[in-house]
C-alpha cells in the first residue's frame, strides 16, 4: 500500500475511506497530493478488497478548493516573450529577463494539465467512487468531482469555479463538469465566478447531487451507499459502470453497440448463478425510498 502525506485512508467491510487532508489551505492539491491519489487510484485497481471508494475532504469547511497557489505547479500555457538567446540557467520554461515561455520550451503546445492525474476514471479505475462534499468545492475541485460516480453533500456544501474572477480562462474543470449539470447552469456557474456560489440545494434540483444531508450524517450516509455497492458482485458492478459511462460520453448507438461487450465481461458464471438462485428463492432485499 502507497505512504501518504496530503491524504488520509482507511479501509472497512469493502469500502476505502479517502480524505483530502490538507486542512489548513481547504484542501487544496499540490503536487504531493496529485501524485499520491495518481498512486492510490492506480493500486486500487489491483487492490480487490474494496470494492467501493468514498472520497471526501477534512474538516467541515471545503471538501477541495482547487490547485494550491502557493506552490508552483505548472499551469499550462502562459503568455509572454520568449526572447532570443534564451537562458536555461533560469530553470525550466524562463529566458532572459525570467520571463516565462509559452507552454514546454519554446511550443505553446506541450504542457502538464496540473489536474491530469487527481480522478480515478483518468487513472483506469473502475471501481464506484462517491463524492461525500463537506464543504466548498470549486475550480480543480472538479478534476476529481467530474470522475466520481454521485455525489452526496452537505447542507452547507458550495459550488462555484473562481477563474473568470481572477482573468484566467476556465477550460478543464468545466469541461469535466458538462455531464454533470445542464449546460446553463454550468455557464452560469463559470462566468459568474467567485460572486455567485451554487448551494447544495440547487446543485440537488439540477443533479449535480444526489442528495444533500446535515454535516452529522453525511459519513453515515455515504457510507450507507457504498456498503449496498459493495455487496454486489465487484465485475458485475464494473461493467454495470462501463455502460454508464459510455453512454454519458459516446453517442446512444455507440454505447449500444459496446453493450453486449459489457454483459459477456461482467457476468461472471458462478456469480450469475447465485444471483439467480436467490431470485427463485423468493428472498427479497429490504428496501428504502429516497
Amino acid at each position: 500500500m502507497p505512504e501518504f502525506e496530503t491524504l488520509l485512508y482507511e479501509e472497512a467491510d469493502g469500502v476505502a475511506w479517502v480524505t483530502l487532508n490538507r486542512p489548513e489551505v481547504m484542501n487544496a492539491f499540490n503536487t504531493v497530493m496529485q501524485r499520491e491519489l495518481r498512486d492510490l487510484w492506480r493500486w486500487l485497481r489491483r487492490h480487490d478488497p474494496v470494492r467501493v471508494v468514498v472520497l471526501s475532504g477534512a474538516g467541515d469547511k471545503a471538501f477541495c478548493t482547487g490547485i494550491d497557489r502557493g506552490e508552483a505547479i505548472a499551469e499550462g500555457p502562459r503568455r509572454g516573450r520568449t526572447g532570443r538567446g534564451a537562458s536555461d540557467s533560469a530553470g525550466p520554461g524562463a529566458s532572459e529577463g525570467g520571463e516565462v515561455r509559452i507552454g514546454s520550451g519554446t511550443t505553446p503546445f506541450m504542457f502538464d494539465d496540473p489536474g491530469s492525474n487527481l480522478g480515478p476514471k483518468s487513472n483506469d479505475l473502475w471501481k464506484p467512487v462517491i463524492a461525500a462534499v463537506n464543504g466548498i468545492a470549486c475550480g480543480g475541485a472538479f478534476y476529481m468531482l467530474g470522475e466520481v460516480d454521485f455525489m452526496i453533500a452537505a447542507e452547507h456544501a458550495t459550488f462555484f469555479d473562481p477563474h473568470l474572477t481572477f482573468n484566467m480562462a476556465a477550460a478543464f474543470e468545466p469541461l469535466q463538469m458538462t455531464g454533470r449539470m445542464p449546460f446553463g447552469d454550468l455557464v452560469r456557474l463559470t462566468l459568474l465566478g467567485s460572486e455567485e456560489r451554487m448551494s447544495a440545494r440547487r446543485a440537488l434540483e439540477i443533479g449535480l447531487v444526489t442528495e444533500v444531508v446535515p454535516l452529522e450524517e453525511l459519513r453515515e450516509r455515504s457510507g450507507w451507499a457504498a456498503s449496498v455497492i459493495a455487496r454486489s458482485h465487484p465485475v458485475a458492478v464494473q461493467g454495470t459502470l462501463r455502460a454508464l459511462w459510455a453512454g454519458r460520453e459516446l453517442s446512444r448507438s455507440q454505447a449500444l453497440a459496446m453493450a453486449w461487450a459489457f454483459v459477456g465481461l461482467g457476468n461472471d458464471p458462478d456469480a450469475l448463478e447465485e444471483g439467480q438462485a436467490r431470485f427463485a428463492s423468493g428472498q427479497r432485499v429490504e428496501w428504502r425510498l429516497r
